[in-house]
Protein backbone atom coordinates (compact mmCIF):
# COMPACT_ATOMS: atom_id res chain seq x y z
CA UNK A 1 0.00 0.00 0.00
CA UNK A 2 2.40 2.45 0.65
CA UNK A 3 5.02 2.02 -2.31
CA UNK A 4 6.86 5.26 -2.25
CA UNK A 5 7.34 5.50 1.57
CA UNK A 6 9.19 1.97 1.10
CA UNK A 7 10.88 3.09 -2.40
CA UNK A 8 12.08 6.15 -0.76
CA UNK A 9 13.83 3.87 2.16
CA UNK A 10 15.87 1.52 -0.15
CA UNK A 11 19.02 1.07 -1.84
CA UNK A 12 18.08 3.08 -5.15
CA UNK A 13 19.48 0.08 -7.26
CA UNK A 14 16.78 -1.42 -9.79
CA UNK A 15 17.08 -4.71 -7.79
CA UNK A 16 16.47 -2.10 -4.23
CA UNK A 17 13.82 -0.50 -6.22
CA UNK A 18 11.75 -4.20 -7.06
CA UNK A 19 12.78 -6.11 -3.80
CA UNK A 20 11.33 -2.99 -1.51
CA UNK A 21 7.41 -3.18 -4.37
CA UNK A 22 7.60 -7.39 -3.93
CA UNK A 23 7.59 -7.05 0.02
CA UNK A 24 3.96 -6.35 -0.37
CA UNK A 25 3.53 -9.43 -2.90
CA UNK A 26 5.84 -12.06 -2.09
CA UNK A 27 5.13 -13.72 1.21
CA UNK A 28 7.10 -16.77 3.78
CA UNK A 29 10.33 -17.77 3.82
CA UNK A 30 13.05 -16.39 0.71
CA UNK A 31 14.99 -19.12 -1.12
CA UNK A 32 17.17 -18.42 -4.45
CA UNK A 33 14.15 -17.80 -6.48
CA UNK A 34 14.96 -13.63 -6.75
CA UNK A 35 18.93 -12.76 -7.27
CA UNK A 36 20.12 -11.40 -3.19
CA UNK A 37 19.19 -8.03 -3.86
CA UNK A 38 15.78 -8.37 -4.29
CA UNK A 39 15.88 -10.64 -1.65
CA UNK A 40 17.70 -8.16 0.23
CA UNK A 41 15.16 -5.75 -0.66
CA UNK A 42 12.08 -7.53 0.30
CA UNK A 43 14.01 -8.31 3.80
CA UNK A 44 14.37 -4.63 4.36
CA UNK A 45 10.29 -4.32 3.39
CA UNK A 46 9.47 -6.61 6.13
CA UNK A 47 11.58 -4.68 8.23
CA UNK A 48 10.35 -1.29 8.37
CA UNK A 49 6.67 -2.38 8.09
CA UNK A 50 8.09 -4.47 11.68
CA UNK A 51 9.21 -1.09 12.58
CA UNK A 52 6.02 0.64 11.83
CA UNK A 53 3.47 -1.30 13.77
CA UNK A 54 5.22 -1.36 16.94
CA UNK A 55 6.15 2.85 16.28
CA UNK A 56 4.93 5.44 18.70
CA UNK A 57 4.19 8.04 16.29
CA UNK A 58 2.00 5.58 13.84
CA UNK A 59 0.34 4.24 16.64
CA UNK A 60 -0.72 7.78 17.39
CA UNK A 61 -1.98 7.95 13.61
CA UNK A 62 -4.05 4.88 13.69
CA UNK A 63 -5.89 5.95 16.73
CA UNK A 64 -6.07 9.80 15.27
CA UNK A 65 -8.78 7.72 12.94
CA UNK A 66 -12.33 7.21 13.53
CA UNK A 67 -12.34 3.48 15.06
CA UNK A 68 -15.17 2.47 13.39
CA UNK A 69 -12.22 2.00 10.35
CA UNK A 70 -10.72 -1.20 13.09
CA UNK A 71 -8.20 -2.88 11.56
CA UNK A 72 -8.16 -0.93 7.76
CA UNK A 73 -6.88 1.94 9.75
CA UNK A 74 -3.46 0.78 9.10
CA UNK A 75 -4.33 0.71 5.05
CA UNK A 76 -5.28 4.15 5.20
CA UNK A 77 -2.20 5.54 6.96
CA UNK A 78 0.06 3.76 4.61
CA UNK A 79 -1.96 5.74 2.20
CA UNK A 80 -1.55 8.91 3.99
CA UNK A 81 1.89 8.79 4.64
CA UNK A 82 2.70 7.90 0.93
CA UNK A 83 0.37 11.28 0.02
CA UNK A 84 2.51 13.10 2.86
CA UNK A 85 5.75 11.96 1.16
CA UNK A 86 4.96 12.89 -2.24
CA UNK A 87 3.64 15.98 -1.41
CA UNK A 88 6.51 17.41 0.89
CA UNK A 89 9.32 15.30 -1.16
CA UNK A 90 12.47 15.49 0.53
CA UNK A 91 14.81 18.47 -1.07
CA UNK A 92 17.96 15.85 -0.06
CA UNK A 93 16.10 13.20 -1.61
CA UNK A 94 19.15 13.11 -4.36
CA UNK A 95 16.53 13.69 -7.44
CA UNK A 96 13.56 15.20 -7.99
CA UNK A 97 10.54 13.00 -7.26
CA UNK A 98 9.84 13.09 -11.01
CA UNK A 99 13.35 11.05 -11.78
CA UNK A 100 12.91 8.81 -8.96
CA UNK A 101 9.72 7.81 -10.32
CA UNK A 102 11.05 7.36 -13.58
CA UNK A 103 14.06 5.21 -12.32
CA UNK A 104 11.35 3.04 -10.33
CA UNK A 105 9.27 2.82 -14.06
CA UNK A 106 12.22 1.74 -15.91
CA UNK A 107 13.03 -0.84 -13.43
CA UNK A 108 9.71 -2.19 -13.77
CA UNK A 109 9.81 -2.55 -17.27
CA UNK A 110 13.27 -3.89 -17.61
CA UNK A 111 12.64 -6.93 -14.84
CA UNK A 112 8.93 -7.58 -15.51
CA UNK A 113 9.83 -11.19 -15.90
CA UNK A 114 11.23 -11.22 -12.01
CA UNK A 115 8.15 -9.66 -10.46
CA UNK A 116 5.23 -11.96 -9.03
CA UNK A 117 1.77 -12.23 -10.96
CA UNK A 118 0.42 -9.82 -8.09
CA UNK A 119 2.59 -7.05 -9.07
CA UNK A 120 3.03 -7.68 -12.93
CA UNK A 121 -0.50 -6.84 -13.10
CA UNK A 122 -0.02 -3.77 -11.28
CA UNK A 123 3.37 -2.87 -12.39
CA UNK A 124 1.46 -0.93 -15.66
CA UNK A 125 -1.19 1.03 -13.89
CA UNK A 126 1.02 2.35 -11.98
CA UNK A 127 3.66 3.44 -14.51
CA UNK A 128 0.73 4.79 -16.75
CA UNK A 129 -0.97 6.58 -14.10
CA UNK A 130 1.90 7.75 -12.81
CA UNK A 131 1.35 6.65 -9.52
CA UNK A 132 4.05 7.68 -7.59
CA UNK A 133 4.04 11.17 -8.19
CA UNK A 134 0.19 11.30 -8.32
CA UNK A 135 -0.10 10.70 -4.53
CA UNK A 136 0.95 14.09 -3.88
CA UNK A 137 -3.48 14.53 -4.92
CA UNK A 138 -5.60 14.19 -2.55
CA UNK A 139 -7.96 13.00 -5.87
CA UNK A 140 -5.62 10.19 -5.92
CA UNK A 141 -5.64 8.94 -2.56
CA UNK A 142 -9.25 8.72 -2.74
CA UNK A 143 -9.37 6.97 -6.24
CA UNK A 144 -6.24 4.59 -4.30
CA UNK A 145 -8.86 3.84 -1.56
CA UNK A 146 -11.68 3.17 -3.99
CA UNK A 147 -9.87 0.64 -6.10
CA UNK A 148 -8.11 -0.70 -2.74
CA UNK A 149 -11.82 -1.30 -0.92
CA UNK A 150 -12.47 -2.68 -4.02
CA UNK A 151 -10.17 -5.02 -4.29
CA UNK A 152 -11.23 -6.77 -1.00
CA UNK A 153 -13.50 -9.54 -0.96
CA UNK A 154 -15.43 -8.01 2.05
CA UNK A 155 -17.40 -5.13 2.34
CA UNK A 156 -15.41 -2.64 3.88
CA UNK A 157 -15.17 1.50 4.74
CA UNK A 158 -12.20 2.32 3.06
CA UNK A 159 -13.79 4.45 -0.19
CA UNK A 160 -14.67 6.59 2.58
CA UNK A 161 -11.34 6.98 4.04
CA UNK A 162 -10.29 10.42 2.52
CA UNK A 163 -12.56 12.21 5.08
CA UNK A 164 -9.98 11.15 7.24
CA UNK A 165 -7.35 12.17 5.83
CA UNK A 166 -9.23 15.53 5.32
CA UNK A 167 -10.25 15.88 9.08
CA UNK A 168 -7.02 15.13 10.65
CA UNK A 169 -5.15 16.32 7.95
CA UNK A 170 -2.42 18.72 9.94
CA UNK A 171 -1.79 15.98 12.56
CA UNK A 172 -1.46 13.35 10.21
CA UNK A 173 1.24 15.60 8.57
CA UNK A 174 2.72 16.11 11.59
CA UNK A 175 2.93 12.75 12.53
CA UNK A 176 4.67 11.75 9.31
CA UNK A 177 7.25 14.58 9.69
CA UNK A 178 8.20 13.12 13.14
CA UNK A 179 7.94 9.33 11.84
CA UNK A 180 10.15 9.42 8.68
CA UNK A 181 13.63 10.37 10.15
CA UNK A 182 12.92 7.45 12.65
CA UNK A 183 12.29 5.36 9.75
CA UNK A 184 14.96 6.69 7.48
CA UNK A 185 17.30 6.02 10.93
CA UNK A 186 15.70 2.26 10.82
CA UNK A 187 16.33 1.56 7.26
CA UNK A 188 20.16 2.69 7.79
CA UNK A 189 20.48 0.69 10.83
CA UNK A 190 19.30 -2.44 8.44
CA UNK A 191 21.87 -1.40 5.84
CA UNK A 192 20.23 0.75 3.45
CA UNK A 193 22.41 3.54 2.26
CA UNK A 194 21.45 7.16 3.10
CA UNK A 195 18.91 8.57 1.42
CA UNK A 196 21.05 10.89 -0.87
CA UNK A 197 23.36 8.42 -1.94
Amino acid sequence: MNYLFHLYLCDRSPEGFLGSLMGDFVKGRLDDTYPAGIRQGIVLHRRIDSFAHSNAIVRRSLQRLNPDYRHYRGILVDVFYDHFLARNWPSDAGMPLASFARSVYLALEIHHRLLPPGLQRIAPRMIAHNWLESYRVIDTVDTVLGHLSNRLSRPNPLARGTAELRRHYQALENDFSQFLPEAVACARSLGAPPQDD
